[in-house]
Formats: C-alpha cells, structure tokens, sequence
C-alpha cells in the first residue's frame, strides 16, 4: 500500500517539525516548505494526499498560494493550520478551495487526526 504524502507550508522550523514529526510517526511521507513559492515548487514535483498551509507567510502567503493553485481542479485537499481567525480570510481561504482550517497552537494528536479524515474522506 501507498504510503500517504503530506506537504506542510509553514515559515516556522519549528511548526514545520512539529507537524511532520507528528504526522511521520503515524506512517505519512512528509515533505516541507517554508513558503507558498516553495509549496508551489514541491507540487509541481510530485503529487501530495494533504497540503497543510499556514496564511501568513513571506513572498506568497497561504491564500495567495491556494489562488493560484485551484486545488479543486489538481485535485489537493488543502488544510489551513494557522493564526488568523479573520472571517474574511477563512472565508476566502474556503472559496479558494481550503477543506478544512484549524487554529494554531494545535492539539497534534487533533490535527492527525483531522488528516486522517480529510484524507480518508477523499478516498
């Protein structure tokens, strides 16, 4: 069986190793970027089960990202794990194409999850 890829896009190391290292643990590939540019690289390169996206990032933001991705149309399920609780940008966020969004500091055993879910849903 295949394993799972899962691409987290956060400009926090820390984020980045923490979600990874929760996910990885659990039998998902993980790969990371540390912006919505490099995202954009990772997914041109291969195909990914999950994207995990954060919004506020340096030289493409998370919304920019998922703009410019139409994710319904590559077929990627995008989870946003961020800061901003903004109605507006969730809302935004969701018409571009996000299936989910949760609110960091997140429980990582939730957010795996929620993973799960999303994922298994899509199957």
């Amino acid at each position: 069986m295949e394993r799972k890829s899962v691409l987290v896009v956060d400009d926090s190391e820390t984020i980045r190793k923490q979600v990874g290292g929760a996910l990885a643990r659990v039998g998902f590939d993980v790969v990371e970027a540390v912006d919505g540019l490099e995202a954009l690289e990772r997914i041109d390169e291969r195909k990914f089960s999950l994207v995990i996206l954060d919004v506020n990032m340096p030289r493409l933001n998370g919304i920019e990202l998922l703009e410019r991705l139409d994710p319904k149309k590559r077929g990627l399920l995008v989870l946003m794990l961020t800061t901003e609780v903004e109605p507006a940008i969730i809302e935004r966020a969701k018409k571009a194409g996000a299936r989910g969004w949760m609110i960091k500091p997140v429980n990582l055993d939730q957010l795996v999850r929620t993973v799960e879910k999303l994922i298994g849903a899509a199957a």
